[in-house]
Order: structure tokens, then C-alpha cells, then sequence
């Protein structure tokens, strides 16, 4: 007997969406189940072979909980705003609405061939308004709140503007920009409304800052690292460089620890947990202030750090500043000035992640300048190095090569001193990283 599978398969399509087969029910004894897919892009080529790939693995799933007795919500969207749809636009002359709603009827009507389970009741385009009004009234939520130390919470930003007019910030525990400065109720209540905001987007939750961007002239737009490859735009494969632009920034880092803690309560691997971890990427440590030193220059100042190592500081023989970190230029001396532009330019064209991933190229140029090592005040070499990123801690780090593998290379690399302040512990070939069997020697005190 012939299978006629396209009079089957078109047979019981039909019946499940008539049906509603795989609508989840708001109200139900059943227990709920979860199953989220990644939303897809409706570009005009329709699916590829990574869509199917994935779906077919979570609908097995999503059937087999069903068939276990749970109530299954999975749905489907589309990730349907933002460049790749502006670009397609511009290449054609389409107004987007118009491409996009296009697109997504070949992806329904394709999705709905391969015979996937889910619930199209609860479907999501990202680029409809009465979807993406929710994220600007998230973004609003945001900015009209303050992080409390004391209640470890956002709190509405009104509840900060009382304290203010009654007591000053003198008391107040919120996590903020750094060097906010201390005012009384009194000037507080004086200063004009412009003066009160300008304060205020020093504690909101939502604030705007400088920020090392991935800026393409070609696209017009700043790009996340994900759409960049070998240093050119995924899209159109435009150049790309790192600059400061002033961005919308969020205080996510107030969340760490309850984040960390909520890690605990949930039900994943350990590997899938220690990625969060590192995502998350608290750190527990001291901030180090080393003092500048510059021949012909009267310039003072100090480069702050902060090293989750503080018992390695003997170890010392190098500091190296991020490309961008902004005392770059007014420490390097004029012999160093043109090695260090031009290393500064070739570091702007490579992505941060291309930057924490290779570790395999070892580069950087000496500004010139030396740091006072603050308990010995022996001179400290001042180098530059697109390992060391701005955005990470202060942009600057104590190079301590018989304990860091990168600081290592870098030092072997460059003929920089590595002094061993392990006790017992052979440096010849690498770095000593063991964090917790560590006896300390050749430390002074």
C-alpha cells in the first residue's frame, strides 16, 4: 500500500491549525513546560539548513512533554528588526514593513511544511510595534530607578530625589559613577533643574557614557562583536574600529551577586552554570594606585588598577595600559609617539572578542614612560597592549608574569624581567597560575 505523505502530512497540518492542537492553555491541572526556540531572521532566501537543525531537536522534545502529561508552551517568533532589514531596504528600495512581512509569510508557510508543533496563537515578530513598546517601557522603567545598597534593589528615582532635598547624598548608598561629589540639602534644593538632572544620570540605572564601540562608516551604526569577522562587518564587509562614542550604558554589574546567587536554584549543568559565572564576571579584589613617572614631563598623576592578586604585587615588573585608556597620550614621551599612534590605529581595527581570543599573538609598544612601584619604588615600565581591554576594570593591569600565562608571553616576548616570587615553583617554561597551594617569597614583608 502506497504512503501518500503530502495528502497526510497536508491532512493533519490543516487539523492542527483548525484545531489550535498545540495552543497552550492559560488556566490547566497540568503541569507547565517551557520550550523556547531562537527566533529567526525572515531574510528574502527563507530558512536555511541551521533552522530545521535546531527546531527538529526542541519539537521532539516539546511533543514528548506533551505526551507525558504536561501543559507544553512553545512558540515561534521572528527576529525581525534591526540592520539586516534596514540594509536589505536600502539594497532594494523596499520600504522594510513591506520585505519583512513578505519574508515571514515564506518562513510560516516553510516552518509549517516541515510539520513543527508549535503554539502560532502566541507568535512574536520583534519588529511590531505592539512588541517593541515593551522593551522602550523596560528601557523607561530603568531610567526612572536608582540601585539601593542598603535594600540591594531598584528603587523609583523619586525616592531619591526626597533624599536629596532633605538630607543631601552625604548618606546615600547607591550604586553609581565613580567621584560623584558630596553636596547638603541645601545646595541640592539650589541647584538649577538642568544641574539636578545632569546629577541624577549619575545614579540612574540607565545612564549615558563614553563607551569603546565597534563603529562601521560603512553601515553608519555601532556593531555588537557577533556581527563582526577578521575585523570586517558581517554584513557588506565594511571596515570596522573600536572608538568612544557616548552610549546608552546599564548598571547590570548591581545585579551580580543576586545573579550569581540565583545560579544556585535553578536546575542546569555545572559547565552551563560556570559559563554564567564567567559571563556574570564579579570579581573580588583591591584597587592599586601606581605613581607616574615621565622623563621631560612635569605631568603627575597615578594609574589605578584593580587585581583580584593583591599578595602578587612583588611580582610586578611591567604595567600595560589598554590602546585606548586615556593616559595613553599624555604619558608617552615624543621617541615613542609615532610607534605608539600607529599601534593604537592597527589595535582599532581588531574586535574585542578577536582581542580575548588570541592569545597566540603577542604585540605592544613601550610608551616611554615608567610607574613607581608603590612599596619598593623601583621604576615600573609602562607598556601598551591590545590584551588589556578598556572596558574591563580600569583599563590597566599589573603585569605580573611569573603568575599570569599572558603576562608571561608578553614578557618573554618583549625580553621584560620575570621575577619569581613563588616559593618552590619552577617559572622557566610558564606562568604558575595555581591560585590556592601559593607560598609567597622574595615579597619584602
Amino acid at each position: 500500500m502506497q504512503y501518500n505523505f503530502n495528502d497526510i502530512e497536508a491532512k493533519w497540518q490543516k487539523y492542527w491549525a483548525e484545531n489550535e492542537t498545540f495552543k497552550a492553555e492559560n488556566q490547566s491541572e497540568k503541569p507547565k513546560y517551557y520550550v523556547l526556540d531562537m527566533f529567526p531572521y525572515p531574510s528574502g532566501a527563507g530558512l536555511h539548513v541551521g533552522h530545521p537543525l535546531g527546531y527538529i531537536a526542541s519539537d521532539i522534545y516539546a511533543r514528548y512533554k506533551r505526551h507525558k502529561g504536561f501543559n507544553v508552551l512553545h512558540p515561534q517568533g521572528y527576529d525581525s528588526f534591526g540592520l539586516p532589514a534596514e540594509q536589505y531596504a536600502i539594497q532594494t528600495g523596499q520600504h522594510p514593513a513591506v520585505t519583512t512581512e513578505e519574508n515571514i509569510k515564506t518562513y510560516r508557510r516553510q516552518l509549517d511544511q516541515i510539520g513543527f508543533s508549535f503554539d502560532w496563537s502566541r507568535e512574536v515578530r520583534t519588529s511590531d510595534p505592539s512588541y517593541y513598546k515593551w522593551t522602550q517601557w523596560i528601557f523607561i522603567q530603568l531610567f526612572e530607578s536608582w540601585y539601593n545598597n542598603d535594600t540591594q534593589k531598584a528603587e523609583a528615582i523619586d525616592t531619591l530625589i526626597s533624599k536629596f532635598s532633605s538630607e543631601g547624598n552625604a548618606t546615600v548608598n547607591a550604586v553609581c559613577d565613580d567621584h560623584i561629589e558630596a553636596f547638603t540639602a541645601d545646595v541640592w534644593n539650589s541647584f538649577s533643574s538642568g544641574k539636578q538632572q545632569e546629577i541624577l544620570l549619575q545614579y540612574r540605572l540607565t545612564y549615558l557614557a563614553e563607551t569603546e564601540v565597534n563603529w562601521c562608516p560603512g553601515l553608519g551604526t555601532v556593531l555588537a562583536n557577533d556581527e563582526i569577522i577578521n575585523g570586517v562587518s558581517e554584513r557588506g564587509s565594511h571596515s570596522v574600529v573600536r572608538k568612544k562614542m557616548t552610549q546608552w550604558s546599564m548598571r547590570i554589574s548591581a545585579y551580580a551577586e543576586r545573579l550569581l546567587q540565583g545560579l544556585d536554584t535553578i536546575d542546569w549543568t555545572d559547565s552551563l552554570k560556570e559559563s554564567q559565572r564567567n559571563w556574570i564576571g564579579k570579581s573580588i579584589g583591591s584597587s592599586v594606585s601606581f605613581k607616574i613617572i615621565v622623563e621631560n614631563n612635569n605631568f603627575k598623576g597615578n594609574i589605578e588598577v584593580f587585581t583580584t592578586r593583591p599578595d602578587t604585587i612583588f611580582g610586578v615588573s611591567f604595567m600595560t595600559l589598554a590602546p585606548e585608556h586615556e593616559l595613553v597620550s599624555v604619558i608617552t614621551t615624543p621617541e615613542q609617539k609615532d610607534a605608539v599612534a600607529a599601534y593604537i590605529e592597527k589595535s582599532a581595527k581588531r574586535s574585542e572578542r578577536d582581542r580575548m581570543a588570541d592569545v597566540k599573538t603577542i604585540s605592544g609598544v613601550f610608551t616611554g614612560a615608567y610607574a613607581e612601584h608603590p612599596f619598593s619604588k623601583e621604576p615600573i615600565p609602562i607598556w601598551i597592549g591590545d590584551y588589556v581591554l578598556a572596558g574591563y576594570g580600569t583599563g590597566a593591569v599589573m603585569s605580573v608574569p611569573c603568575g599570569d600565562q599572558r603576562d608571561y608571553d608578553f614578557a618573554k616576548h618583549f625580553n621584560i624581567p620575570i621575577p619569581n616570587i613563588f616559593e618552590g615553583v619552577d617559572i622557566s617554561e610558564e606562568a604558575f597560575s595555581d591560585k590556592e597551594k601559593t607560598v609567597i617569597t622574595n615579597s619584602d614583608f
